[in-house]
């Protein structure tokens, strides 16, 4: 059986379990062919990234209960879409990232040396 890859090249992580994150709620950042934002990176909410994916359009503060959303706190990991981080990312807003825990196809969008440049530190 293969398994899904991260960015640096092992075997995909969990992003976040409390609050269950990912488009499947698996608490990883796989994405399928359903996944049309591609929810593939794991990125660290930081109160400057929730105000700005806010402004943008995405408001990811607010809890949805009938999307299985509980609204995002700083500190918070979330498989985000890579389109909304290479947004941020422009405007010099990118939240950090969990670079295990992101899935190998954000390499498709960014540069390897870009995704380490944000990486979160090791836990």
């Amino acid at each position: 059986m293969n398994r899904v890859k991260n960015v640096l090249g092992g075997e995909l992580k969990d992003c976040s379990r409390q609050p269950l994150t990912g488009f499947y709620r698996d608490g990883c950042c796989n994405t399928g062919a359903d996944d049309m934002g591609m929810h593939t990176v794991c990125a660290q909410m930081t109160a400057e990234f929730l105000r700005f994916s806010q402004e943008m359009g995405n408001d990811l503060i607010t809890p949805m209960p009938m999307f299985n959303f509980p609204g995002l706190n700083p500190g918070d990991k979330w498989c985000i879409c890579v389109s909304r981080w290479v947004e941020a990312f422009n405007a010099g807003m990118a939240p950090p990232i969990d670079l295990e825990a992101s899935h190998i196809s954000v390499l498709e969008f960014v540069s390897l040396e870009d995704l380490k440049n944000h990486a979160l530190a090791p836990e």
